[in-house]
């Protein structure tokens, strides 16, 4: 199959019959509540599930009947979506404006298995690269890899942005429990200097490994940030520029800066131009995370992310978890409304991973035209927040249950604990179970009264309830799980930009604002700028300068 391009000939979402059809099919179901649904079939909650890759999927608690699914399946074929699905695996540039390859999935390809971009097979090179990872990270954590001065890392700083910030700084946390805990792991990636002061602050630059991760080694966030590291190493280390080599290496594809910058290329991981960066955390941008767990764990969230492909690839649409949570998605989105998506995971080491997600759905399918160029007259990407239970539950549930606005949420659980204590881990489980149970049945006026509770303060406590929402359960948190959550949420959004008919895999909007700091720059820094920006532009840099520049202390305290 031919991948989709700017002049392919793709019909109309919002005219197609599916989406018609769906439009009808919305109307007729006003005012069925979750109640009904569940009165109705008392097999619902045992029915309305799917499994694979050692998840557990219940979407029961959904605003849906047999009907809906059936339309939303039909909407996929319509869309082509298996088709668009096997054009990847087959490594066709299905981004369109970049005319890349997205090829995530030969990242965690087993060893034989054959993926071609323009003909040649790029899974020997992608294990090439892990070898010399686990190489490199075996070293370093078994003291073989001494710094400058001879004393054995104990500290690693990861340093990028984005994809190649979020995905790893996510993973180490999530995986901390089988991390190395007397080493230290820490990663910058805000251009403002508290983060990395904050960052080196109590450390010994002699133990100190830095990370340095950018494909092209020149995107200015972590480009500086990597020079402040160097300025910090060499002033601790008496200035020998040869210290740069025992105490940096670089995940990059562009050897000539890495070498300039005092980077021995022997120590650079590569990776390629069909790795986008939010989809890059099972790539060499991982190695920090590879450094923090060890290989064989590292290889063990490879597995996870590959059993997620294979469940993508083969299993039957209607009991397909990355299928069904995109069409729930934007069953959602395109027809009841709903802006937002809640992410809630029960697992503290999880903690990450709301954030982790806000790049990968908010970039991706952040766009408003089609791939022909044209503007959507549908909405696209939801926007995907969240915070660990149960302290989200003391903070913003609130509104998720009484407010006004629909906001459907997806709660992962682990039925294991990796940290038991007492019995906590059954309360904390307890909560996603009660939360997800308000929020579909709530509590009725009539319930309420039969409390006792006063007439007047009864309409307060009453919770309407019909509030959607997914539970994701897996047996226990392990390298091989995150694998699988991370793997289901990257085929939800493809699944979504294609029926979207949107491009999933550029990010045109983040570069606009990169131009226009660097023409910013200079104004800040120039004795006598020019400024030709807007009125509010120019007001807001004259004033930056002033105070910047006054000594006096007129600024107020």
């Amino acid at each position: 199959m031919a991948a989709r391009g700017p002049t392919a000939a793709v019909p109309s979402l919002a005219a197609s019959t599916p989406w018609q059809a769906l439009r009808k099919h919305h109307a007729a179901l006003h005012g069925t509540t979750l109640r009904e649904l569940f009165k109705r079939d008392a097999k619902r909650g045992e029915r309305l599930t799917a499994e694979g890759a050692g998840l557990y999927l219940d979407y029961s608690k959904n605003l849906v009947t047999d009907e809906t699914l059936g339309l939303l399946l039909k909407l996929a074929r319509a869309r082509g979506v298996h088709k668009h699905a096997e054009a990847m695996f087959r490594g066709e540039p299905i981004n369109v404006t970049e005319k890349r390859a997205v090829l995530h999935v030969a990242l965690r390809a087993p060893k034989g298995t054959r993926i071609e971009v323009d003909g040649k097979d790029v899974v020997p090179g992608v294990h090439d690269v892990l070898d010399r990872m686990a190489a490199f990270s075996d070293k370093v954590r078994n003291g073989e890899w001494k710094g400058h001065s001879g004393k054995r890392i104990r500290n690693v700083i990861s340093v990028g942005i984005g994809g190649s910030d979020l995905g790893p700084v996510m993973a180490y946390e999530a995986l901390r429990d089988y991390s190395r805990r007397d080493m230290t792991f820490r990663f910058v990636s805000n251009v403002d200097p508290t983060d990395f002061v904050e960052a080196v602050r109590d450390l010994d630059a002699q133990e100190t490994l830095f990370v340095i991760c950018s494909k092209t080694f020149t995107t200015l966030e972590t480009l500086t940030n990597a020079h402040a590291a160097r300025d910090w190493c060499l002033q601790q280390l008496g200035g020998d520029e040869a210290a740069v080599a025992r105490h940096f290496v670089a995940v990059s594809t562009n050897a000539e800066e890495v070498r300039k910058f005092g980077i021995d290329t022997d120590n650079m991981f590569g990776f390629w131009d069909w790795v986008g960066g939010r989809y890059s955390m099972d790539s060499a941008i991982g190695l920090s995370t590879m450094l923090a767990v060890g290989p064989e764990h590292f290889h063990g969230m490879l597995a996870g992310f590959h059993a997620m492909d294979m469940h993508f690839r083969h299993a039957p649409a209607e009991k397909n978890l990355p299928m069904l949570m995109a069409l729930l998605s934007i069953w959602y989105n395109d027809f009841f409304g709903a802006q937002t998506v809640a992410v809630l995971p029960y697992a503290q080491y999880l903690k990450r991973f709301p954030a982790y997600l806000q790049q990968l759905t908010m970039e991706s399918n952040g766009k408003h035209v089609t791939l022909q160029g044209t503007h959507v007259d549908y909405p696209t990407g939801p926007i995907y927040w969240g915070e660990p239970g149960t302290n989200g539950q003391h903070s913003f549930y609130q509104l998720i249950h009484q407010g006004t606005r629909l906001i459907p949420c997806d709660f992962i659980g682990f039925c294991q604990p990796l940290n038991p204590l007492h019995d906590q881990h059954d309360l904390l489980m307890a909560n996603v179970f009660a939360q997800s149970e308000a929020l579909a049945f709530g509590k009725t006026l009539q319930q309420v009264r039969a409390e006792g509770t006063p007439a007047w303060l009864a309409p307060h406590r009453v919770c309407e309830g019909n509030r959607p929402s997914n539970t994701i359960l897996a047996q226990r948190l392990t390298p091989f799980a995150l694998g699988t959550l991370v793997a289901l949420y990257e085929h939800s959004v493809f699944v979504q930009g294609t029926i979207w008919d949107i491009d999933s895999f550029d990010q045109w909007g983040v570069e606009l604002g990169k131009q226009l700091a660097k023409k910013v720059i200079p104004q800040l820094q120039d004795a006598h700028p020019r400024l030709d920006h807007d009125g509010s532009t120019n007001a807001l840099i004259r004033r930056y300068r002033q105070w910047r520049d006054d000594k006096g202390g007129a600024t107020p305290s």
